[in-house]
């Protein structure tokens, strides 16, 4: 019996080590999330740095402070998870311990016994007289067995008893580390609060400053709308063209394809299908940045009851950063639009991708181009000390929200 309970510690001990790789891999799993959290934040911290080297508030410092407010609430998050986590192997832990501390208190009260026993019992003359006053040779065998058994387990004993010592070492030394760590984590926290109550303040601070400027605010919509306005047309302008050139090419063939729709070639085809296979497959059209300006009609962030419409995605992004294709296509068209600056157009088959407010642009019309190719460089505002990239997609003539299509990150 006593042989069976050591084996169920042993067995036990196994099962528990098998099961903390498994959980030390949520673990890791849980701060490489707060690694990349803190990353972002480090990447918004970068653009603020160059959006406040203008002289006034603008919208754009409010868009990447409310970013990174958000990251920040995130991180605090991520934090109490991974305290969550050294909380239930504490428990784990210090459950492992007092059954490791129970089990040596048994093991030890075994190993004494059995030594008093030998004690007693250490006349050789005494083992002797017990073999030979045995009924016959099958009982002295078994007699001489006992003494041999006997023996070794008491050696086994004595392993056991310096194993789960060691082990039991080890735990207190892991909980301790256990503990030091989530100290390091609850004071981590703490500053992370303390930071965000800063940025709140500084979010209010930027907030109030462009309110008063309201008049200047809406001049800027205007002039934003009118420039998305002429977008929008010079995109549908160029479809429509594009539609026309298919047409007539369809016709010289006796094959007339349905109006609404680009007539493709068995290659554009295939490339159409494969844009549509990468769908939550694409790379960003930037190789870093942040989201400042989602899909479709939202809130303005300072004036108040006016809403505002987006075709497509605002990407913030680094000053010299280069915008890339996000698929293989033909640049269609590179025009240059008020307001938008240059504005490259790469059909991927049925599809459009639309890559505006470019400074240099390092592609031509008829270019066959690949993904991640860079295209052009993105437009850095001196007054607004933003360097933002506006990306379209578009299937024939309908627009798309480009979110869906873009790998997440």
């Amino acid at each position: 019996m006593k042989y069976a309970r050591c084996f169920l510690l042993l067995s036990f001990l196994l099962l528990l080590f098998a099961v903390l790789p498994a959980q030390e891999k949520s673990r890791s799993e849980l701060e490489e999330n707060k690694k990349k959290i803190e990353k972002e934040i480090q990447y918004t911290n970068n653009l603020l740095s160059q959006t406040r080297q203008s002289k006034e508030s603008s919208i754009n410092e409010l868009v990447i402070l409310k970013r990174q407010i958000n990251k920040r609430e995130e991180l605090i998050g991520a934090i109490e998870d991974e305290i969550g986590f050294i909380d239930r192997q504490l428990i784990i832990i210090n459950d492992s311990i007092s059954a490791l501390k129970k089990d040596l208190k048994k093991l030890k009260e075994e190993y004494a016994s059995m030594i008093y026993y030998a004690y007693k019992n250490r006349n050789i003359y005494d083992r002797l007289m017990f073999i030979f006053s045995a009924e016959d040779i099958n009982q002295a065998y078994r007699r001489i067995k006992y003494f041999q058994q006997y023996s070794a387990y008491r050696k086994n004993q004595a392993r056991l008893i310096a194993k789960t010592s060691k082990e039991l070492d080890i735990k207190i030394l892991k909980m301790e580390g256990r503990r030091k760590e989530k100290e390091s984590l609850i004071e981590e926290q703490k500053n992370e609060i303390a930071s965000l109550e800063l940025q709140r303040i500084d979010q209010n601070r930027i907030y109030s400053s462009l309110t008063r400027k309201e008049k200047k605010l809406k001049q800027a919509l205007q002039e934003k709308e009118k420039a998305a306005s002429r977008l929008q047309k010079a995109i549908e302008d160029i479809i429509a063209e594009e539609i026309r050139l298919a047409e007539e090419k369809a016709k010289r063939e006796a094959n007339m394809k349905k109006k609404e729709d680009m007539s493709l070639t068995p290659t554009e085809l295939q490339l159409s299908e494969n844009f549509e296979q990468n769908m939550g497959k694409l790379p960003w059209p930037s190789d870093q940045g942040v989201i400042s300006g989602t899909y479709g009609q939202q809130a303005h962030p300072v004036l108040k009851r006016v809403k505002v419409n987006n075709n497509g995605i605002n990407i913030l992004t680094a000053k010299g950063s280069n915008a890339r294709a996000v698929f293989d296509g033909v640049v269609t068209r590179v025009i240059a639009v008020p307001n938008n600056n240059n504005v490259v157009i790469i059909r991927h088959g049925n599809y459009l991708t639309v890559y505006s407010n470019l400074d240099e642009v390092f592609v031509r019309k008829d270019q066959q181009v690949h993904t991640l190719q860079e295209i052009g460089s993105i437009f850095t505002s001196e007054t607004e000390g933003k360097t933002e990239l506006h990306f379209e997609l578009w299937k024939s003539k309908s627009i798309q929200n480009p979110t869906p299509w873009l790998m997440q990150r």
